[in-house]
């Protein structure tokens, strides 16, 4: 494969989000929205326009087989189109590991004890239909979720969430703000939508999209300033291709933001590796074709620059109180994929460019990192290198 056609795994999750979540609802956020001036807006519009690619190359490895999602169609215009057969493996890979990850950490170990409310915050979730497959298969409770993104994005997927129903109303859950049939009433740009739950005499919220700029989430100066977030109990900080595309102490202020404020922390990041070689170079020339670019891949280019990183940001320890590990994506399908699985996605399409997909593949990792005696139980015997 030439150089030139060096295909690019950011296009193949759930996708790399319109990066740069919001804050709340309020409006004591000066300056939520996307970043003012003509050169700043176009590289934010570069960088949102990776979450279309993504939620197209996610409906392809679904349209195939290798994933079950009945949502992704629904944030897909069109019929879609098919991915090289390398990037669909790619999806498939970086999905399954985050699904082991994200499923471990809701597990609940301990049958005869109360199951443990936990908190998921998605940063640059864009068009992510995580939430959604949690809550058709009835692991959203117990759960607070929160979605974080630039404004305008935020309010397109509230408009298809409202016209699809994707919310149907059940008991004891409430809308916010009121969602009016048959004409939605959208929220205004900068306001919080999502779901409300009632419980023990108690409406907490449950599920909430905050449309706000992630650069201005370090300005923040409490818990409070974020609607519905809670600090008392142990929370996940996912990011799937989305700090990289901050500058890397704003990307640092934006996870301390919020492990400086909750005890029982983890994190768990998506992300390129690897730039010094002919390979990772090619990468980021393709990216600077499209505008786009990601200052932190300077700073952490090995597994060991990212466990470094969570180490720094307070991810500390080596055991079932804390720790960081990491893993690349070709270590992930190896070693984390069962044989009889890696034999079923071989027969949906099979592989030719074997060499390349190895290469490719080591190119990208997962990283997680935690912190906190209770809700990690699960993490227990997932370990990297």
């Amino acid at each position: 494969m030439s150089a030139p056609q060096i295909p690019n795994l950011l296009t193949s999750r759930g996708g790399p989000r319109s990066r740069g979540g919001r804050g709340r609802g309020s409006s004591r956020l000066v300056g939520r929205g996307e970043t003012s001036g003509p050169g700043a807006q176009r590289k934010d519009l570069a960088i949102q326009s990776t979450d279309t690619d993504a939620a197209v190359s996610r409906l392809s490895a679904v349209s195939l087989g290798y994933l079950e999602d009945p949502f992704a169609s629904i944030f897909v215009g069109g019929e879609g189109t098919r991915r090289m057969p390398i990037i669909n493996r790619g999806t498939y890979t970086r999905t399954t590991a985050l699904d082991i990850l994200i499923n471990a950490f809701l597990s609940h170990p301990k049958s005869d004890t109360k199951p443990q409310k936990k908190q998921i915050i998605s940063l640059g979730a864009g068009t992510d239909t995580r939430y959604f497959r949690l809550r058709s298969k009835n692991k959203n409770n117990n759960l607070i979720y929160h979605e974080f993104d630039f404004p305008s994005v935020s309010t397109t997927k509230c408009r298809t969430v409202s016209s699809k129903r994707l919310l149907s109303n059940i008991q004891d859950e409430s809308f916010f703000p009121e969602f009016k049939s048959p004409a939605f009433g959208l929220p205004q740009l900068d306001e919080d939508w999502g779901v409300n739950t009632k419980g023990d005499e108690i409406s907490e919220v449950t599920y909430c999209c905050h449309p706000m700029d992630l650069r201005q989430l370090p300005h923040l100066k409490d818990v409070q300033d974020i609607r519905g977030l809670q600090a008392d109990i142990p929370t996940l900080i996912i990011s799937e291709c989305c700090l990289c595309y901050l500058e890397a102490d704003t990307a640092r202020d934006v996870v301390k933001w919020f492990t400086d404020r909750i005890p029982s922390a983890g994190i768990v990041l998506y992300e390129p590796i690897g730039v010094d070689d002919a390979f990772g170079q090619v990468m980021v020339s393709n990216l600077a074709s499209r505008g786009i670019s990601m200052p932190t891949l300077e700073h952490y280019k090995t597994l060991s620059d990212q466990k470094a990183r969570l180490l720094e940001l307070g991810f500390k320890g080596d055991g079932d109180e804390g720790g960081q590990e990491a893993e690349t994506i070709e270590n992930i399908w190896q070693n984390w994929v069962p044989s009889s699985e890696k034999e079923r996605v071989d027969r949906l399409e099979g592989l030719d460019e074997v060499e390349e997909w190895q290469m490719l593949a080591r190119h990208y990792a997962v990283v997680w990192g935690w912190r906190g005696e209770i809700g990690w139980e699960g993490w227990s015997g997932l370990r990297g290198q």
